[in-house]
């Protein structure tokens, strides 16, 4: 990958606003493209500049955290071991958000999957995907989440949440954060996670 060039959608700098490193400062590198298409992604990732691994390197080191987030789209399409050894050699703690369907770098500091319910969910093949260490699944009136984890094909991680989807309607995102919230109730091994950042309204 090093010698390719990569396809971004956009750098920015900002805090993490959902799952276990809330509130933390990080620079988010999000990739251009994705091989799922969820109706309730809030992503443009379809445009694109093209940069190279030493060119992203040099745009991420204007800011002061050392904690990036490799996000999409799917990361996985296009990062590789190469690149997130390059990143950690610039002293990188490296994050990367994925949606569990391809393979992981396996020397990434911290995965978190966010599996979608598709016909790619049995993809997922335990011998080539880093154990995630945080799962997070988007919650609504139809998810079922003890589904979700029944069809998994990778070790469950300790740290499991539930974010309630963002509709864009905000009568029907409060019942669903309630349903949410006596979900987590019944089953206590699940954690609520919250888009903080939308709520304080930053990126």
């Amino acid at each position: 990958m090093l010698s390719m060039m990569i396809k971004v959608n956009e750098i920015f700098y900002s805090l993490q606003g959902e799952g276990r490193n809330t509130g933390r400062a990080a620079v988010f590198v999000r990739f251009a493209g994705c091989n799922l298409r969820c109706p309730f992604c809030d992503t443009e990732f379809d445009s694109y500049r093209e940069m190279s691994a030493e060119e992203i390197v040099d745009a991420i080191s204007v800011w002061p955290s050392r904690f990036v987030v490799l996000t999409g789209g799917e990361p996985t399409l296009q990062v590789d071991e190469a690149f997130v050894d390059l990143l950690h050699q610039h002293g990188y703690e490296v994050a990367m958000e994925s949606n569990g369907t391809r393979p992981a770098p396996r020397n990434l500091d911290w995965l978190t999957v966010s599996p979608k319910v598709n016909e790619n969910w049995g993809m997922r093949n335990e011998k080539w995907i880093r154990q995630p260490d945080e799962l997070k699944l988007v919650f609504d009136e139809n998810t079922d989440p003890a589904a979700i984890i029944s069809h998994s094909s990778f070790l469950i991680p300790h740290l499991l949440y539930l974010q309630p989807c963002d509709t864009g309607d905000a009568g029907r995102n409060a019942r669903i954060l309630q349903l949410c919230i006596e979900y987590i109730k019944e089953h206590p091994q699940w954690r609520l996670s919250l888009q903080t950042h939308k709520l304080v309204g930053i990126r």
